[in-house]
């Protein structure tokens, strides 16, 4: 494991043969960024060390956003997007779409974006779905590794019937200790890091900043959910989930909280004890997400 500028610790991103930075740059957080707002936060993970990019057709005009990125730092980056879409024709033209936007003939990784709900699953992973897409854009070069992502209290569940169907390389989900407190997602989540630790898959996390759904809060922040705010409850959230060997975190979609979340990333040295996280847990009122 080697360490980036600002000590942001990296690790190889599964079979992939990439060192990526722990921390990866969930560029849902450009979804309406103005390009002089996005090339102010890529002076902010630059300086961070950040190598790795997590973007989505979905994201709003983020993969425009990060387009000129490209052009600036040739080769630095891991380039990830995602589809949403569950059959083979549409994925093939939204993957197209995608290469237009980012300005690239290829992307690193193409993933299944939140692929939870049983029958999209069955559809994309059957004969016409998505799956045959993504193996026939494998074979011509426009992306090299496939994924698969999802939200919710099955994901991790769904997640390790994916890996039954098919060899992907990397897996995105939920990762926090609130939810881990969940037994049934923590048991499903522990028997798929198992998984994929055998196989050298790829396990990215997020909602590690996740403090509650909005509910009667007001809404001071761009994420769909409440996050922690302060620098000490985010070091404790984030030092927690980077505690756990073999994950990696996507940053928090809010820009003004980026450099909180790389700055404790950076400064990483042991995980919180349990006493600590249940003390942040009642301090800001914490409440899963998903039930």
């Amino acid at each position: 494991m080697g360490t980036e500028e600002m000590g942001i610790a990296t690790a190889p991103f599964g079979r992939t043969g990439h060192q990526s930075t722990r921390a990866l740059f969930g560029a849902a957080a450009l979804s309406s960024a103005t390009q002089a707002e996005a090339d102010r936060v890529f002076d902010v993970i630059m300086k961070a060390g950040v190598n790795h990019i997590d973007v989505a057709a979905s994201y709003g005009d983020a993969e425009l956003r990060v387009r000129p990125w490209l052009e600036r730092a040739p080769g630095h980056f891991f380039l990830a997007t995602k589809t949403g879409e569950r059959r083979a024709a549409a994925a093939r033209t939204e993957l197209e779409r995608s290469l237009v936007r980012l300005g690239t003939d290829h992307v690193d990784l193409w993933q299944f974006h939140n692929l939870v709900d049983p029958i999209d699953w069955d559809t994309a992973l059957s004969t016409g779905g998505v799956l045959e897409a993504a193996i026939a854009a494998r074979d011509e070069g426009l992306v090299r590794f496939i994924g698969v992502t999802g939200h919710g209290a099955q994901v991790a569940a769904t997640h390790r019937r994916s890996l039954e169907r098919f060899d992907f390389d990397s897996v995105l989900l939920p990762f926090n200790y609130l939810t881990m407190r969940n037994e049934y997602y923590a048991t499903n989540f522990t028997a798929l890091l198992a998984t994929c630790t055998e196989r050298n898959v790829a396990v990215q996390t997020i909602k590690s900043c996740a403090a509650a759904p909005w509910g009667n809060r007001p809404h001071t922040r761009s994420p769909w959910y409440a996050p922690l705010e302060e620098q000490g409850d985010i070091e404790l959230a984030v030092w927690w989930a980077m505690g756990q060997p073999g994950v990696f975190l996507n940053t928090m979609a809010d820009t003004d909280l980026l450099p909180l979340f790389l700055d404790a990333a950076a400064r990483f040295s042991q995980r919180p004890t349990d006493e600590e996280m249940q003390a942040l847990l009642e301090r800001r009122q914490m409440e899963p997400l998903f039930v």
